[in-house]
């Protein structure tokens, strides 16, 4: 039993090494640890990774409402916004495991521009691809206000309904039932019964204090990570950002790979792992 369960972790290690293997030559490695990889480069190129391999996915894509990023244009028309979605997202289905998840954080809709089914849309165009739904998890941010207008103040003519709160979607490729890698669990007790209700309260990130136009709070990819995977699993985020899941995933024992298309942004990750994890070198 010991000698399978080493083995297991052997392989996610061997897969690990390979990937970084893969980019040692290249300029594309901004941060390589013993369990940690941030790569300069693009979810839209399906060469980037070979087939089947990360465990869980966690990311926050661009929400397409104008934000000021280095390296994306986020105010593509709607049709444009889910093409680019339905590319980055298959990619991600080729990368991942028959047993992987991919826990999908998103607006639940679109104001800038008009009033768009964010949430629904990109929950269908995922299973379009061929990821399988599981569940919904309803973010409500307690330091976050939606309110950008109120349409007709103190009037039934028209109205604006706007929720304080972001969805986490949860899909998985093949199969739910996880049996592969190491099987060790470090989610206690308490955690397992307040995380499987699918309603989570946590603040949101300041983008001043991180330096990040859209960052995430921690307490995000925690979760997940704790909840959908094992110790030594490979997390995969392909929007990177500030580095915040790469910190999570380290700080609870898994390998993690980021992929991050600015530099600026991969240099901010690189200081941010390095200062929050206590990596040293």
């Amino acid at each position: 039993m010991i000698n399978n369960l080493n083995n297991m972790i052997d392989s996610e290690a061997h897969k690990f090494k390979m990937i970084c293997k893969k980019f040692i030559s290249t300029d594309k490695i901004v941060l390589q640890h013993k369990k940690t990889l941030l790569l300069n480069g693009d979810v839209l190129d399906k060469t980037y990774f070979d087939k089947e391999l990360f465990d869980l996915i966690i990311t926050s894509p661009p929400y397409n409402v104008d934000i000021k990023y280095n390296s994306h244009k986020d105010d593509l028309t709607y049709e444009e916004y889910l093409n680019f979605s339905e590319k980055w997202m298959s990619n991600c289905f080729y990368w991942t495991k028959s047993q992987g998840r991919f826990c999908l954080n998103i607006p639940l809709d679109k104001n800038k521009g008009g009033q768009k089914s964010v949430g629904a849309d990109l929950t269908t165009l995922a299973q379009n691809i061929g990821w399988k739904y599981h569940s919904t998890i309803i973010w409500n941010e307690g330091n976050i206000s939606r309110r950008t207008a109120w349409g007709s103040w103190l009037s039934a003519t028209a109205p604006y309904v706007i929720a304080p709160v972001e969805l986490i979607v949860v899909f998985y490729k093949d199969e739910w039932k996880k049996t592969n890698g190491s099987k060790v669990s470090d989610i206690t007790k308490k955690e397992f019964m307040e995380w499987t209700n699918g309603l989570w309260t946590f603040n949101g990130e300041s983008k001043k204090r991180i330096g990040h136009p859209a960052p995430f709070p921690i307490e995000l990819p925690y979760r997940c990570i704790k909840l959908f995977s094992f110790i030594d699993d490979i997390i995969f985020d392909p929007f990177a950002g500030s580095g915040t899941t790469l910190i999570a995933a380290n700080n609870t024992n898994r390998y993690s790979v980021g992929l991050e298309i600015d530099l600026k942004y991969c240099e901010l990750a690189k200081q941010r792992i390095i200062n929050e994890t206590g990596m040293l070198f």
